[in-house]
Parts: C-alpha cells; structure tokens; sequence
C-alpha cells in the first residue's frame, strides 16, 4: 500500500462491472465516480502551518471529480492517487 503526501489521497474504485467467467456484465446502475478512501496524506501546508484534510475520513465513500488523479494498481486492487479539493460529495446513507 502507497501512504500519500501532503493533501493527497488514495481512494479505491468501486467496481461498475462483474466478470463471469470471460464473458463481462455491466451494471445497469453505474457507480460513476464514486470510491471509497483508503489513505489520507497529513495535509496541506500554508504559511507554516498544517492544514488537516477536514471532513474526510478512511472507509468514507466519495464523489470523486472525472478525469482527476493518477490510476495505481497492486495485485488486483486498483486505485486512485488524488487530491482532496478533487472530491466533490461524501455519500451517506
């Protein structure tokens, strides 16, 4: 597992697609951009202080902005290297 810097975060996809066999099913229900988050980075830092990523906490599962980030994957895990001002809701339930 990666441990990310300053305001970054890892986030893991979650899956919009089942695979049987060799034969790929689609959801008819897509997730989107939504992850749940794995790591958080210590913060931001501005004019020496440290600014903490408010309101975002491990196993949250977020809205996250299309085409933000950098993929990563280990094993058969794929994730997401991204910015905390990238995530765009928190989904509750």
């Amino acid at each position: 597992m990666i441990k990310p810097l300053n305001d970054y975060l890892v986030i893991e996809k979650l899956p919009t697609e089942k695979k049987v066999g060799s034969i790929v099913l689609t959801s008819e229900k897509k997730t989107g951009n939504v992850a749940t988050v794995v790591a958080l980075g210590p913060g931001k830092i501005e004019e020496g202080k440290l600014l903490p990523i408010a309101g975002i906490k491990e196993g949250d599962r977020v809205i996250y902005r299309e085409y933000a980030g950098t993929d990563y994957e280990e094993g058969e895990h794929k994730y997401l290297l991204i910015k905390a001002e990238d995530i765009l809701a928190i989904v509750t339930e």
